[in-house]
């Protein structure tokens, strides 16, 4: 028996958001804010044409792509690369970015968070893979699929673009028993 609370995520109740830019809109998964204003959120973005990112100043950005290939981040001093599906990056919120296609639309998922509140990270969790979760908020969605997992010894099946939100007291064992996931972190600082 596990110590979390499990909750499923609907996608009919998936929020639309636009950009604070404008460029485009991102489909939010789940979403925390307070009377200060938003701690943390995680969606799923299409990227249908290159531009500059939204400045999040004092978050930190994890992203991964997850449909299509050729992302890159140009920032004044390097390059981020995305072109490789499944293999999340971090950066700061108020990086200047201006993404770049190299082969048409993509998306993509992110994981944004107030960094003085919040720390955050995005994993993959594929099938056979494990990942203790410390205590806190996670969110596992499936991208792509069928996917299944074991969540302290239970299993949960996930059809394409379904989630489950874990709010874990103690530290939690998720199992991939099939497909590949992500896992969303947020640990409140």
């Amino acid at each position: 028996m596990t110590s979390a609370r499990i909750t499923p995520l609907d996608p009919d109740q998936y929020l639309t958001t636009p950009w604070k830019n404008g460029g485009g809109v991102t489909v939010d998964i789940a979403v925390a804010s307070d009377a200060a204003g938003e701690i943390w959120r995680f969606g799923r973005t299409p990227i249908v044409a290159a531009g500059a990112f939204s400045d999040y100043a004092g978050f930190d950005r994890l992203q991964v792509l997850v449909a299509g290939s050729g992302l890159v981040l140009k920032t004044p001093g390097s390059e981020i690369d995305i072109r490789e599906p499944f293999r999340p990056v971090r950066f700061a919120g108020e990086t200047p970015i201006e993404s770049r296609l190299e082969a048409g639309p993509v998306e993509v998922v992110n994981l944004i968070g107030d960094r003085a509140r919040v720390r955050i990270d995005l994993k993959v969790l594929d099938a056979g893979g494990t990942r203790r979760v410390e205590p806190g908020t996670h969110i596992v969605y499936n991208p792509l699929g069928k996917s299944s997992l074991e969540i302290d010894g239970a299993r949960h099946a996930l059809a394409v673009d379904q989630a489950l939100r874990i709010e874990a007291a103690t530290s939690t064992v998720l199992a991939g028993k099939s497909g590949c996931l992500l896992v969303a972190s947020i640990i409140g600082i």
